[in-house]
């Protein structure tokens, strides 16, 4: 299965425009947009739902998850975008553009994509995700599912990081990252933040009995390598690099000892571009795909050794 993910796109001739144009090439099963899609006025989604298909066609699944610019309807609304560039990928469950999962390919299925949206304010209100919330037990039990299908591999998209190298907080809350990890989902994927960031793989366990948000706990951080074995932690990416400006990263930050590789708009030229997903029932392959500037790269690999994580 081969997907593709990245957040925060705008509408930039160079930039957006330039990533969009290699999203058309990279001959992917499918695209997850992981919110704040276009930056531009309320009742403009379709222009930019042109654009996006002008570049890379209109049978590629441009599957979306909301982002804060389009919850609350700063920058247009989620359900405008998602009538526009509806879900294309059969057997969805769930509120597309919200709150979802997707089991790809269909037949056979290899990994769950679960995309969820913690953080963000809806016309009906802010969703909460903390312990005893329906969307905690959505979550879970999207989760929970996958084990016990024996679906090899559990990926959660969502728009905002709790882990950050940039300049927001842990909005997610730490309940839903708590639930994560200790699930030992093997991917989570968000935007927000404009640069590229990927944590270790980190787990949960007799030194760590909570991933430290705001500082760093060293027992935390199961193995910091590109080689990393599936079921032993999560790994965090964020990818908000789809086309808004880039913003920098701080190596300084306290939670710096988390992270494994990251670039922003320092001192080498800002990279745009996207994740690139490879999946088969024994590995997960990702990397980061410059598409415009820079000269950024990242990839890591999980290697499955057994079976998937029990529920």
């Amino acid at each position: 299965m081969h997907l593709t993910a990245a957040g925060d796109y705008g509408s930039d001739p160079v930039r957006a425009a330039g990533v969009l144009t290699a999203l058309g090439r990279a001959g992917q099963d499918a695209h997850l947009a992981l919110g704040d899609l276009s930056y531009g006025e309320a009742a403009q989604e379709g222009a930019w739902c042109d654009l996006v298909t002008s570049k890379v066609g209109r049978s590629l699944p441009f599957e979306l998850v909301s982002g804060n610019h389009e919850s609350d309807g700063e920058n247009g609304s989620i359900d405008a975008f998602a009538s526009c560039l509806p879900n294309r990928l059969p057997g969805l469950v769930g509120t597309y553009g919200r709150e979802y999962y997707v089991d790809l390919p269909q037949r056979a299925p290899v990994v769950r994509v679960l995309m969820v949206s913690p953080g963000l304010t809806f016309p009906d209100g802010d969703w909460d995700y903390a312990v005893g919330s329906d969307h905690y037990a959505w979550t879970e039990r999207a989760i929970d599912g996958a084990r016990a299908a024996k679906i090899p591999w559990v990926v959660v998209g969502m728009h905002k990081p709790c882990l950050s190298l940039g300049q927001y907080a842990c909005d997610i809350g730490p309940d839903l990252l708590h639930l994560l990890v200790s699930k030992r989902v093997d991917l989570v994927m968000s935007g927000h933040e404009h640069l590229y960031q990927r944590t270790a793989q980190l787990a949960e366990g007799a030194q760590c009995t909570r991933i430290a948000i705001d500082s760093f706990l060293p027992g935390c951080v199961v193995d910091r390598t590109r080689s990393l074995t599936a079921g032993a932690g999560t790994v965090f990416v964020t990818a908000g690099t789809g086309g808004a400006v880039l913003r920098p990263v701080s190596t300084f930050d306290s939670e710096a000892g988390y992270f494994a590789a990251s670039a922003g708009s320092g001192t080498e030229p800002p990279a745009y571009g996207y994740l690139d997903l490879r999946a088969t029932a024994r590995n997960l392959r990702v990397s980061l795909v410059r598409s415009v500037g820079g000269s950024s790269a990242d990839a890591f690999v999980l290697t499955r050794r057994g079976a998937p994580p029990s529920p």
